[in-house]
């Protein structure tokens, strides 16, 4: 099973490796596949139903994302807070003329003096391990631009994004596209579909709730609510969409890599608006 499903491994590196810094080493990421496509083979249950391909490939993106993760001691909260801190000094230290004190920087922060020293510490700590690298004048050079790891997710996130969206059954698709993607008003909607716009209202909150619960189903299943019925029509209809968008998104994710094979750049998504979509 291992042997057979290996070229998957390769697939998803390949993925990752489009959307990271090229100093992420592609023989640690193969690796990291290897071990999660044998963890997945010897924990794989057939009796699920689950076809054991899309099982590997949560395995192996798992891992993937767990070792691109390992690459970089800080966490996205300690990288948070140290754009903050240096935001903030910038801003004061333009406002006072003056470089602001730890005490200036506590309050404009809202936190104690303690906060402000770890921050500046994780800071100083990020500069060094740069420097201790290939990157000797990193002190010199802030980047604010996502991580490999914040890319991956983010990429991924938005993938399932759209094909949550196209998975809709057509009425609620009709009313996420039209108020998200295309501007469109509560009232034209409700004469277009022969409804009022409170049912409009009602058809946005359902399509909302159903996207977020399939995206969930696929990249965080802990956080889909259980169901009262689960045996109920409703429950099967919606673990359909769930196994619907998981299997276009899976679709669409094979289509890019192909493409970018190819050396053809696929067409954006809305980025923007689908972005704020995934939040709402």
């Amino acid at each position: 099973m291992v042997v057979a499903h290996m070229p998957l491994v390769g697939y998803h590196v390949s993925e990752v490796l489009s959307r990271v810094p090229a100093t992420v080493s592609r023989e640690d990421l193969v690796s990291a596949g290897h071990l999660a496509l044998v963890l997945a083979a010897r924990a794989y249950d057939p009796e699920t139903g689950v076809p054991f391909p899309r099982y590997a490939a949560l395995r192996i993106r798992g891992a993937l994302i767990d070792e691109l993760r390992s690459m970089d001691w800080a966490s996205r909260g300690a990288r948070h807070r140290a754009r903050e801190l240096s935001s903030t000094s910038d801003r004061l230290t333009a406002t006072l003329g003056r470089t602001p004190t730890r005490a200036e920087l506590a309050a404009a922060l809202g936190t104690d003096v303690a906060a402000v020293d770890q921050a500046r510490q994780d800071a100083e700590r990020r500069v060094l391990s740069m420097d201790a690298t290939v990157h000797p004048v990193a002190d010199l050079v802030r980047d604010d631009a996502p991580g490999p790891e914040d890319n991956v997710l983010i990429g991924e996130r938005l993938r399932y994004l759209r094909a949550a969206v196209e998975t809709l059954p057509d009425r609620l698709r009709t009313v996420i596209e039209g108020l998200f993607l295309q501007d469109r008003s509560v009232a034209e909607l409700a004469d277009e579909l022969g409804v009022t716009q409170s049912r409009i209202s009602q058809l946005r909150t359902e399509g909302l709730a159903l996207m977020r619960d399939g995206l969930n189903a696929s990249l965080d299943p802990d956080l889909v609510p259980a169901a009262e019925r689960p045996d109920g029509v409703a429950e099967r209809r919606r673990r359909t969409y769930f196994a619907a968008v998981a299997s276009r998104a899976a679709m669409t994710a094979a289509g890019h890599q192909v493409e970018a094979a190819a050396g053809v750049i696929p067409t954006p998504f809305e980025e923007g608006r689908a972005a704020q979509t995934l939040a709402v």
